[in-house]
């Protein structure tokens, strides 16, 4: 893939977060379009894609670089990769402390999936979610700057 199908493919999982983020909070369209009678929270699916959205970002600036990152580690190698401009600051720090919070929410969103399926009961169904809107709030505004500035970079220096 060349760095433009990538920064497309980011800018589809930051849309999908932002709509994802929007059904959540307006209760009201998950009744009306998708019939759905219990509100629901995906707030994790937000913190999912906005990471994903950043992860594509990386990556498109990386190929745009000439650096391939073949799998397997491809989440990681990218990381490391995309830190290296960082710390020779060709990029700004705050974008890989974008980067990296995101995946530490990631990570920790993984870690209760693990821990939490092996549970059952109301807590961990109706608080467990909703305890994420700030975090995903927060991802989403990361992965819209860190796209922004990125893409930026991409488009303004061929």
């Amino acid at each position: 893939m060349d760095s433009t199908l990538y920064l497309e493919r980011a800018e589809n999982e930051l849309e999908l977060a932002k709509i994802v983020f929007k059904i959540t909070n307006e209760i009201d369209l998950q009744e009306k379009i998708f019939h759905i009678k219990e509100p629901l929270t995906f707030f994790s699916a937000v913190i999912s894609h906005s990471y994903y959205c950043i992860f594509y970002t990386a990556k498109a600036y990386l190929i745009k670089k000439g650096i391939k990152i073949p799998p397997p580690e491809e989440h990681k190698k990218t990381y490391e990769e995309f830190k290296k401009f960082v710390n020779k600051g060709v990029l700004d720090v705050e974008l890989l402390k974008i980067y990296e919070e995101v995946m530490i929410k990631a990570d920790t969103l993984l870690e209760i999936f693990r821990r939490e399926k092996k549970k059952r009961g109301d807590f961990t169904y109706q608080k467990i979610p909703q305890a994420n809107k700030e975090p995903a709030s927060n991802s989403l505004k990361h992965a819209k700057i860190f796209f922004k500035h990125i893409f930026n970079l991409i488009k303004n220096n061929p």
